[in-house]
């Protein structure tokens, strides 16, 4: 399956596809293929997770970027003496 990352799994191409929609999680966002992935998916170091839903993995990226805006302004602030 083209994008798909995973390290060779036990079952076939078929039966992992079935096994990762009915499994309940983790799930994890794939940094290098901008996938979701269950718990057999590339290397830790290339994703972000885990998530408890596929759809909070889905957004990942938008979730990292607005808790890094609410960071950056809460260092602004305790810079600034507020």
């Amino acid at each position: 399956m083209e994008g798909w990352c995973h390290t060779p799994a036990r079952a076939g191409p078929s039966d992992r596809t079935e096994e990762a929609a009915l499994a309940g999680g983790p799930w994890f966002f794939c940094l290098k293929h901008h996938t979701v992935e269950d718990r057999d998916g590339c290397a830790e170091r290339h994703r972000l997770g885990p998530y408890e839903t596929r759809e909070e993995a889905e957004h990942a990226l938008q979730s990292v970027a607005e808790r890094e805006q609410k960071l950056t302004a809460e260092d602004r602030a305790w810079q600034d003496g507020d």
